[in-house]
């Protein structure tokens, strides 16, 4: 594997994950509020913020992993480069 493609594989990883937190936070805002908050008419189904909730706790995950690769590739490439010094 280059070492640089691990960093764009990073890299597009956090692209992906950041673009799943943002549908799933727009999903949780477009939610009605619960009945009883201030302009909440409707109840909320707890089913209903499931999804788009582990939707966010799968982009941190993949966030983390994004950044466990380029964090990789800059280890290696300091490796390299202590090596030829």
């Amino acid at each position: 594997m280059e070492i640089n493609s691990l960093s764009a594989s990073g890299i597009g990883i956090i692209t992906n994950a950041q673009q799943k937190a943002s549908t799933a936070s727009q999903t949780i805002a477009n939610l009605s509020v619960q009945n009883g908050e201030v302009g909440g008419t409707q109840i909320t189904s707890s089913n209903d913020m499931f999804k788009p909730i582990l939707s966010l706790k799968e982009a941190e995950q993949e966030t983390y992993t994004g950044i466990k690769l380029v964090q990789t590739q800059k280890n290696e490439v300091g490796s390299i480069l202590n090596i030829k010094a």
